[in-house]
């Protein structure tokens, strides 16, 4: 069997067959040259290749993240769904680990379960106004927090 080669993106030198989701992970951690420090978690809902976020529900899930991370956090840069539609990466300002990020998530998904619309889903502030569903979100939020005591484990074995 051939290696595979390093990759410059840090997910795809990720076994995607050895992670069990739903889990939380550090990414990536980065200096900028002015000395600030970036850290990128990756926040996985579904199994990969075996199971994936509806569209509808990964583009609610990200508008309502979003929205709602930066009540529980000042320091979020970014909530970026991730292309397979099985989580999202959340880029945070700072040195962060699991630990200290996983109840600001946590405290996110709660706010999501009780929301009444999904924020900016209009075709005034986005691309595609009618692609969503509150309640697939939900359906997702609440998955992923009925599991949290597996969050820490990245690995299958």
């Amino acid at each position: 069997m051939t290696e595979t080669p390093h990759m410059n993106v840090e997910s795809f030198n990720l076994d995607h067959r050895t992670v069990a989701a739903p889990y939380l992970r550090i990414a990536d951690r980065k200096q900028l040259p002015a000395g600030d420090v970036l850290t990128k978690f990756d926040v996985r809902f579904s199994q990969p290749n075996v199971e994936h976020l509806g569209s509808e529900t990964v583009h609610s899930l990200e508008h309502m993240m979003a929205e709602h991370m930066r009540n529980h956090s000042t320091q979020v840069i970014d909530v970026s769904p991730m292309g397979c539609r099985t989580g999202f990466y959340v880029l945070l300002e700072g040195e962060h680990d699991v630990e200290g990020f996983a109840p600001v998530l946590e405290a996110t998904l709660t706010d999501l379960l009780t929301a009444t619309e999904v924020p900016a889903a209009n075709e005034v502030q986005c691309g595609w106004g009618a692609h969503h569903t509150l309640e697939g979100a939900q359906a997702a939020a609440r998955t992923f927090l009925d599991r949290r005591a597996e969050w820490a484990q990245v690995s299958a074995s």
